[in-house]
């Protein structure tokens, strides 16, 4: 009986320490809110869209930004006869009216920019008259051949020999026509000249530089008979088209170059670039390229780089931790491929990406630093289509570019719960993002915003943990929440289908969290996103001079030329000045060295008239004011 009972007591042991070995680990998260502060961008907000939903859905959801120039489409666009030439189906000439877009974002989407594109092919659609008759082929059904080149008279290869190569080629002279800069740029007059459709510019700021050109040997082989052009001749063009829109429209957002994927971030086609007998990669060509002629011309031909970005995961594990292949340089990439070309060979020691990183050393290299050029993803897919999973995923990039200041993203591939998290970030997210470190980053993040003043912050914590809730505690330095009761909204265990249906009715959870001495302790369950909703009075941190924020003042305000910076009773040293408008976009960044006393000049002769805000950064202290500029 004895032995019996020790037994029993041993398994009971065991047991006990199975229980706590496997218990997943608490987290703390550290926000300081001195730190790291820099404007949102309310166009991370966005998706690729055809508007096939009622307007109230996309104000509900919180929508800022919609990419409307249809991807691959786009590149054979004639804005005066309004058709596109469909390169996935035959190169055939359907209609596409862009007026009626923009038109549809102006009347009914106020708040919203929206992005059309400028076409680089240099040939366009011209008529329908010479489609490929799919209906009569097969009743327009989906084959292997949909993407043989048969408008224009081609004739179909059916033999299952390179099904993808027409029998016989349609002629591009039937369907498309020259298209020239002038031409492309033209949309810019009928748009917002004179005798145009006297649309708002303001609202269509951004515009793309064509689509993924670095594939039309593939996309657009029809026109590209003879492979890619030379990545210098399509720099040629591309110089041109912009320096074109610019003359017509100064304040226009280029948008370049709108790279396909991960492998032709690296390499233009199968060409090995050199100037000068260095090697570039396609990037950093391109950086330089738009770096050289400005400094020639005096034209900015660049103000976001965008890129697109199709992520390789062979697990779901690895699907969460992709947001780590644009700024993480630990993070090993399994889809790392164009990478080892980095140098001109083939070197696969490194999986390192971290691709915003990179572009980000290249501009301050060829532009040095200061250029005020933003990044931007256009096109994406959170990979899973799992509503958790994409959810989760999709909250991780939306938290990551708000840290980092990224201009627009908008998402390709949309799935179930991602309209869940967009409302929850864009709804509740504040406008400007401040410091928040996690004990346990690649499982649980977290990601804090707070209004201009910081008397409003929102912290929110995302668990990519598969399997296990954590215990988080959040601990507040730089700004002081009173004890109290505070609310929380929460995406967690969403169902297979749409629960978002307007912004109150959704699948947020809303409960409350307890703060106490400036800290609280949240149980956050596996893959949700859970928003902390503090009201919140800001302070001064240790290691900040004591007033510091106080000290510091701008005038005079209005201003019309010349912005004063008095650092008050502040130390020698280096100083950055960043200036954003209302939209939280970046206009203008100054590196300079404060010399303890003179006060500091910022010129603002290019701003319109408008209102602004300022940041002043050093070593010690991060302060934002506002300012409005009076013409």
């Amino acid at each position: 009986m004895l032995q019996k009972i020790s037994y029993l007591f041993f398994l009971l042991l065991l047991l006990c320490f199975n229980i706590n070995a496997t218990k997943a680990q608490d987290v703390t998260i550290t926000v300081n809110a001195n730190q790291d502060k820099k404007a949102v961008s309310p166009y991370i907000y966005g998706l690729n869209n055809s508007f096939d939903k009622p307007a109230q859905f996309y104000s509900d959801a919180g929508v800022h930004f919609s990419r409307m120039n249809g991807g691959n489409n786009a590149t054979k666009y004639n804005w005066r006869k309004k058709i596109s030439s469909h390169p996935d189906w035959y190169n055939n000439v359907y209609g596409n009216d862009w007026d009626k877009n923009a038109m549809n974002i102006s009347s009914n989407h106020p708040d919203m920019q929206g992005m059309f594109a400028f076409q680089l092919l240099g040939r366009v659609a011209s008529s329908n008259a010479y489609n490929f008759n799919d209906w009569a082929f097969n009743q327009s059904q989906y084959w292997e051949g949909h993407g043989q080149n048969l408008a224009g008279g081609g004739t179909p290869n059916t033999t299952g020999v390179t099904p993808g190569k027409a029998a016989v080629e349609g002629d591009i002279e039937l369907y498309t026509e020259e298209w020239p800069a002038d031409s492309t740029v033209g949309i810019l007059k009928h748009w917002f000249g004179t005798e145009g459709l006297g649309l708002n510019k303001e609202q269509f700021l951004y515009w793309s530089m064509d689509n993924e050109a670095d594939v039309w040997d593939g996309t657009h082989d029809d026109v590209m008979k003879d492979g890619l052009l030379p990545a210098s001749e399509f720099m040629d063009n591309y110089i041109e088209v912009a320096k074109k829109a610019r003359a017509l429209f100064p304040d226009i957002k280029i948008c370049g170059p709108v790279t396909t994927s991960e492998w032709q971030w690296y390499k233009w086609g199968k060409e090995s670039i050199r100037v000068d007998g260095k090697y570039y990669t396609w990037f950093e060509y391109f950086i330089k390229r738009c770096a050289d002629e400005e400094k020639a011309s005096g034209i900015r031909v660049l103000d976001v780089f965008d890129i697109h970005h199709y992520p390789y995961a062979p697990a779901d594990a690895d699907a969460l931790q992709n947001h780590r292949i644009f700024y993480d340089k630990d993070y090993n990439y399994p889809g790392a491929n164009g990478l080892y070309t980095i140098d001109g060979g083939w070197n696969t020691a490194s999986k390192k990406e971290y691709i915003f990183t990179r572009i980000e050393d290249w501009l301050d290299k060829h532009y040095g630093k200061g250029h005020g050029i933003t990044l931007a993803l256009s096109e994406w897919s959170p990979g899973p289509n799992e509503p958790n999973l994409a959810s989760v995923i999709y909250s991780t990039h939306l938290g990551l570019f708000a840290n980092h200041g990224v201009e627009f993203f908008s998402p390709w591939s949309w799935f179930t719960g991602m309209w869940e998290s967009l409302h929850l970030f864009s709804r509740y997210a504040k406008g400007f993002s401040v410091s928040s470190i996690s004990s346990l980053e690649n499982t649980v993040s977290a990601y804090t915003t707070v209004n201009e003043n910081s008397d409003s912050t929102t912290i929110i914590i995302v668990n990519r943990d598969q399997s296990a809730a954590r215990n988080v505690t959040v601990n507040l330095n730089g700004l002081s929440a009173v004890d109290g009761s505070y609310k929380t909204l929460q995406l967690s265990s969403l169902p297979a289908s749409e629960t978002f249906k307007s912004h109150t009715n959704n699948a947020l959870k809303e409960s409350s969290v307890a703060v106490s001495s400036n800290s609280f302790t949240i149980n956050v369950p596996k893959l949700s996103t859970t928003a902390v909703l503090l009201v919140s009075t800001p302070t001064t941190s240790v290691d900040i001079h004591k007033n510091r924020a106080d000290d510091i003042s701008i005038y005079p305000n209005p201003v019309e030329n010349e912005l004063y910076i008095n650092m008050g009773s502040s130390l020698a040293e280096p100083t950055q000045i960043t200036v954003f408008d209302q939209q939280g976009r970046k206009i203008k960044v100054i590196d300079t060295q404060f010399d303890g006393s003179s006060d500091i000049k910022v010129d603002l002769t290019s701003l319109h008239q408008g209102y602004y805000f300022l940041t002043v950064r050093n070593n010690k202290n991060i302060t934002t004011k506002s300012f409005v500029v009076k013409r």
